[in-house]
């Protein structure tokens, strides 16, 4: 590509953006970038000055600097590092510590002096916190300031803990957190209760004396901001684009976290567009949204002034395009997930035959089910196929203890009550209690609790799928080893997640998959129970041939929906089935009214479900398609 063509494609960004295709190698290249400093220092005999964050997204750069350390020798024995920031107040090894952070993924790893690492203190008297942060400046003023300042940024567009209102000026202080990043933190701390609502932080002002920047981000949850950090106008209120105003600052990307740019998510507003079906689809939709009109409404003008006017060139007239993605968005439309017996399939989502399929449900959560199909999944029952469900994990984590103690207090005196051994049980209730009252912040529960915990959501699962008409038999509880970790932080899956899956899939040998493909779910887990299903599937596909004839349906619901342009099929619900399935969702009561982990939306799941429903009826409505109660979206998964 030509600079000249490079700079028309990039011409609403105000600052350098690299984008590389996935986390590890743009983390490789930013660790050679700062290897490179290093060394370059260790030759003129200086120090090397670099400023660290923390958080899911350095992560793998520490790694990599690690490796580099024992693999390839370099050493840290002349870098001198400045942490952005730490919570307030925390002591410097509890598990949420970004001192704790920092030993455990890097520093104990390195040759790095001791003396050398510089972190906040969350252990400061209130009253000295304003001397010390003058230090903090001081401190890396006298090593001649900060050669490489790496950050992340947090969806309200923070950098450090400068959260929205923070001047550009402004020095290492103590800030109050924003309600997000509470939320965003909660994870971390068992719950949103128990994050600290202040942090020491580098101010901007701070940040931007560095010599050079690097902020990078991965993943979707992270597109939206970025576009505003990039694109957007200065503004207090995303502290990220006082960036745009620094001399040498670089936003290292993966596709997913860069694919809200203009470049990428309207290409035709800034350069020629290769039309394949999916584009053309996409940004008529887009237009119809932009000017408020149905599809069938839109005018060659209307395509003339929004940058679409190759598209009506080359595959005009401009009523032909929009009969033709009209068309491809009625027939997303069906009544028959599972396909509709003796029916022509060729402008159907699913095929016809065979007429009643077997069909595995995957739960990463056992509320996922009917929180994000629950309509689709009474509707395939109804339809007389062999629905299995599969609940992936026990959903632990996610449960009161207050809970734990009301079920094992109705269990103590059902025994009493029935007249059976209750020893055992109060044994194991009294430790519970014990634990409980001195219980710190994510700490892992007793596998008592544990098990309890896992019983309460199996109970609440198993209630739910029966409503939906499922028999008990079609009802598998995985319970992943992965997630078995008493605490928010999960394992990374192993071969044992792997073996588990492989084998209800062998044993059903299904027709049609549906799993979770909602992978902004700020826990994660949605998208480890993904890949899990993903690998077992392209595992099976190598010896297996029933796997040919199965398709792969991804949903969405609990905390994203899909875009217009990306549904492939949209099972309709009638008032009755919305009903159907809030009650379904109703069953899970444990998550009810105020769950452990909501995410950053306050709705209640079925709230949430329910609405996101509705509102994918009414967009459909607005394109020009049949009003309908509510319209549950999927995506067919694409094997390479």
């Amino acid at each position: 590509m030509t600079r000249l063509n490079l700079l028309e494609e990039t011409r609403f960004e105000k600052l350098p953006v690299s984008i590389y295709p996935d986390e590890q190698i743009a983390s490789k290249a930013i660790a050679q970038t700062i290897a490179k400093i290093i060394k370059d220092k260790q030759a003129l005999n200086k120090n090397a000055v670099l400023g660290l964050a923390t958080g899911k997204t350095p992560i793998s750069i520490y790694q990599e600097l690690v490796r580099m350390h024992q693999e390839e020798k370099l050493s840290f024995k002349n870098v001198i590092t400045f942490n952005l920031d730490e919570y307030y107040p925390m002591k410097p090894y509890s598990q949420q510590s970004y001192v704790n952070f920092m030993y455990e993924h890097l520093f104990n790893h390195i040759d790095i002096d001791p003396k050398n690492i510089h972190i906040p203190d969350g252990t400061l008297k209130l009253e000295q916190i304003i001397d010390f942060c003058v230090q903090y400046e001081q401190k890396i003023e006298a090593y001649g300031g900060i050669d490489l300042q790496i950050l992340g940024i947090g969806r309200t567009g923070h950098i450090g803990f400068n959260e929205p209102g923070s001047a550009p000026n402004s020095g290492t202080r103590l800030v109050t957190l924003d309600d997000l990043t509470k939320k965003d933190a909660a994870q971390d701390f068992g719950g949103k209760a128990n994050v600290p609502s202040k942090a020491i932080t580098m101010g901007i002002g701070t940040i931007l004396k560095a010599q050079k920047i690097i902020l990078m981000a991965w993943n979707k949850k992270k597109a939206s901001i970025i576009k505003k950090a990039v694109e957007g106008k200065l503004s207090s209120e995303i502290p990220a684009t006082y960036l745009q105003s620094f001399e040498n600052v670089e936003f290292i990307l993966d596709q997913d976290a860069a694919s809200a740019l203009t470049r990428f998510n309207t290409p035709w507003l800034v350069k020629d567009c290769i039309w394949n079906a999916q584009t053309s689809k996409k940004a008529v939709i887009w237009l119809a949204q932009k000017v408020r009109k149905p599809i069938l409404k839109l005018t060659e003008e209307d395509y003339n002034n929004n940058g679409m006017a190759q598209l009506a060139t080359q595959q005009g007239p401009v009523y032909n395009i929009n009969i033709r993605i009209f068309n491809q968005l009625q027939h997303t439309i069906t009544g028959w997930p599972g396909g509709k017996p003796h029916a022509d399939d060729s402008q159907r989502p699913e095929r016809a035959h065979p007429a009643q399929k077997r069909v595995i449900i995957f739960s990463p959560h056992p509320d996922d089910d009917v929180i994000s199909m629950g309509g689709t999944f009474i509707r395939l029952i109804n339809q007389d196929h062999q629905v299995h469900v599969a609940y992936q994990t026990s959903g632990n984590t996610a449960v009161w203890d207050e809970d734990v103690l009301r079920f094992m207090e109705f269990a103590i005196d059902a025994n009493k009550a029935l007249k059976t051994e209750t020893s055992d049980l109060k044994k194991h209730y009294q430790e519970m209690r014990a634990f409980i009252s001195s219980k710190q912040p994510n700490d892992s529960d007793l596998l008592s609790m544990r098990t309890v915990k896992g019983l309460i959501r199996k109970g609440e699962a198993i209630a739910g799928a029966r409503f939906c008409g499922l028999k008990d038999s079609a009802i598998h509880f995985l319970n992943l080893p992965f997630y078995e970790t008493g605490k928010a932080t999960k394992n990374k899956p192993s071969e044992n997640d792997l073996t588990i899956t492989l084998q209800l899939m062998q044993n059903i040998k299904p027709h049609q998959i549906f799993v979770a493909g909602d992978f902004e779910d700020p826990h994660g887990t949605h998208k480890v129970c993904f890949d899990i299903v993903k690998n077992a599937l392209e595992q099976l596909r190598k010896t297996e041939t029933w796997t040919k004839d199965c398709n792969l349906w991804l949903y969405r619901g609990a905390w994203h929906e899909f875009e217009p342009h990306e549904i492939e099929m949209a099972v309709p619900l009638s008032p009755k089935e919305v009903e159907q399935k809030r009650l379904a969702i109703f069953k899970h009561q444990s998550q009810k009214d105020r769950p452990i982990f909501p995410g950053d939306d306050a709705r209640e799941f079925w709230q949430r479900a329910e609405d996101r429903n509705k509102e994918t009826a009414h967009l459909y409505n607005q394109l020009g398609l049949a009003e309908y109660e509510a319209l549950e979206a999927f995506v067919k998964w694409k094997f390479e």
